[in-house]
């Protein structure tokens, strides 16, 4: 997702409300993510009609969606993209994932038995971030999103490589029908289950088909591109069809189909198709829906993340508060330290319906003020600066044409 520092002062004004959007969905994860360690008395009862992870997280697939394809098309070069791409993810995810394993050499986390016997297996996987579509554990619990996020800039790719990235509609709903249909039947880990041995070589190849296709769609030309481009897509569906961990099969093609959306929706806002035909992907949230059926709370998120990124498209003109425009830029860094410091509540307090319920509140306070802090350090010294250097490093690509 493009944050204000990224596109001229004129656009971060039109684009402030996607920022909102962004900075409210981050605080309903933390909010999530609270409930155990803190308020677990809470936690059945609201889950059960509102799942406020899942909200969170669809309102940034729909904004990834609308935004980052519109970012790849106005730079017009995918090697400016990837470096846009590696410098905003890369480097808090390094951070995160360096004060984590610190977390685990000190006893503070209790690592997840695969980590112990299948380390260089589970490394390789996080440093492609499609770790969660090689079926593993991820080393932070919201690193899993990053998974769908690769898989979308990945299939972007692999469509602008064959000049067919405007057909986000198709792609939105082949991916709603592909959830619909494969529901209950698309197997789970087809390709990673076994021993480690077995994971091993699936994210090797999975790493080396992965990186040559970018290398050949970056910098070859003519059919070694087409190539590389098609190395790219088939090994993105593969995982997403046979090899996933959570959310699921079917959730994580509706995932896709519910980001392409967000371009769809994003075509129709600047007149490249008509609202009638952008109309069509109603179907991904009522899909979504009609598949959690017996899922009150997700359903219910899912269909308030739709809301929410509307009612956002209908008041794009208006000034967005400055609070919520910073926890939009803020917002990745919100993301990723907020499990560190639960992690952390949750050491101290194993047992939370032993601690007054006044001081574990208290103690939520000055757990949000405290990671509010670190975001804002993180993103001056960690955040700022790799996106300065990712401008500089692609200041002389074209942004008009491939």
């Amino acid at each position: 997702m493009l944050t204000a520092q990224e596109v001229p002062r004129r656009t971060r004004r039109r684009l402030a409300w996607l920022d909102a959007l962004r900075g409210f969905a981050a605080l309903t994860v933390v909010f999530e993510h609270s409930l155990a360690p803190l308020l677990p008395e809470a936690r059945l009862p609201v889950k059960a009609v509102f799942e406020p992870g899942w909200y969170g997280v669809m309102v940034f697939f729909l904004v990834s969606g609308y935004i980052v394809p519109a970012s790849l098309e106005r730079r017009g070069s995918l090697r400016a993209f990837w470096i846009s791409r590696f410098f905003r993810l890369y480097p808090l995810f390094a951070v995160a994932a360096a004060v984590m394993a610190l977390m685990v050499l000190f006893g503070l986390v209790d690592p997840h038995i695969w980590w112990r016997s299948r380390t260089v297996s589970l490394a390789l996987g996080h440093l492609t971030m499609l770790q969660n579509l090689l079926h593993m554990p991820n080393l932070i619990n919201v690193l899993w999103t990053l998974s769908y996020e690769m898989a979308f800039y990945l299939l972007l790719t692999a469509m602008f490589t064959f000049d067919v990235n405007r057909r986000s509609t198709t792609v939105s709903l082949g991916l709603t029908a592909a959830a619909v249909l494969g529901a209950g039947t698309l197997p789970v880990a087809l390709l990673s289950v076994g021993g480690p041995g077995r994971m091993f070589t699936v994210t090797v190849v999975v790493t080396v088909l992965t990186a040559a296709g970018l290398a050949l769609a970056i910098k070859g030309s003519g059919a070694l591109r087409r190539a590389g481009a098609i190395a790219i897509g088939l090994t993105v569906l593969t995982l997403l069809a046979v090899n996933q961990s959570y959310p699921g099969p079917w959730q994580g093609l509706l995932i896709l189909a519910t980001m392409f959306a967000g371009t769809v929706l994003y075509r129709a806002e600047q007149g490249e198709l008509s609202w009638k035909q952008a109309a069509w992907v109603a179907l991904v949230p009522l899909a979504a829906i009609w598949l959690a059926r017996d899922d009150l709370g997700t359903q219910t998120a899912t269909a308030a993340a739709w809301l929410t990124f509307l009612a956002g498209m209908a008041l794009r003109h208006q000034h967005m508060p400055r609070v919520l425009a910073w926890l939009g830029l803020v917002s990745y860094s919100i993301y990723l330290l907020h499990p560190i410091l639960l992690e952390s509540v949750e050491w101290y307090w194993p047992e939370p319906l032993t601690v007054p319920l006044s001081l574990r509140l208290a103690a939520l306070a000055c757990v949000v003020a405290l990671l509010l802090g670190l975001c804002a350090l993180t993103w001056r010294f960690v955040e700022a600066p790799a996106q300065r250097l990712a401008r500089r490093l692609t200041s002389s690509d074209a942004t008009t044409s491939r």
